[in-house]
């Protein structure tokens, strides 16, 4: 992606400048409207391009018009909801474009963690294909056994696996990073319990770590406050 923004904005000073230089070894970008360098911007290797080895530099000419086809990094949020639906549905998923995060690496490995089902793509990081559990997700764990899921400071993976764990069955206890031990979620521990979840965070903090004592939900209503939600 930064080599792609690179050149992305050689090839636009190119476009109207008389010449555009960049170093790769030094990872530096040089425009030189009379001959004269001058530092601008930094970035990485672009290799695609020929490089001059004599003066460390690569010269794009100037160019008329530009297009070509970007492909956007995925959402932190929307990658982890999508992986969370797909285990909590019926059959396989492809889930495509997942954003290469910690957020995203929390969520994986708490799925591996709770047997659902989670093949990688070997030709492409960011797709994984995922069998769903057709309905809650329950411990894989006896039923004295506590699940442990460590989940970084991944508010993304924290927040709905709070929720989607209570539908279940089992003990679940979800604990982070000390950072995450500073972020709310008693508004939504608050709202779980309202629909009949065994569910608590750390009374003095409204903060994770949450245990779960997970044996379905009751339904009903419930207001929630969406301050720290």
């Amino acid at each position: 992606m930064k080599a792609t923004a690179t050149a992305l904005a050689a090839c636009l000073i190119a476009a109207s400048q008389s010449c555009f230089a960049f170093s790769p070894l030094a990872k530096k970008a040089f425009y030189t409207p009379n001959g004269s360098q001058r530092q601008t911007s930094s970035s990485s290797a672009l290799a695609a391009m020929e490089v001059d080895t004599e003066t460390n530099t690569l010269t794009v000419s100037p160019i008329k018009s530009l297009d070509g086809t970007v492909t956007l990094p995925g959402s932190k949020s929307l990658s982890n909801r999508c992986l969370l639906l797909a285990a909590l549905s019926d059959g396989e998923t492809r889930v495509e474009n997942l954003l290469e995060s910690d957020d995203i690496r929390y969520m994986l490995e708490a799925l591996d963690k709770m047997n659902v089902p989670v093949k990688r793509d070997a030709d492409d990081d960011t797709a994984v294909t995922v069998t769903g559990q057709a309905g809650p997700i329950n411990s894989p764990l006896s039923a004295d056994e506590v699940c442990e899921l460590f989940l970084g400071n991944a508010g993304t993976a924290m927040r709905p696996l709070a929720a989607a764990l209570c539908m279940g069955k089992g003990k679940f206890v979800l604990d982070g990073v000390p950072r995450m031990r500073e972020r709310p979620i008693a508004d939504l521990i608050d709202g779980l319990k309202q629909l009949g979840a065994d569910v608590s965070c750390v009374e003095e903090t409204g903060c994770p770590p949450v245990t779960i004592n997970a044996d379905g939900l009751k339904g009903g209503k419930v207001s929630v406050a969406s301050r720290n939600l």
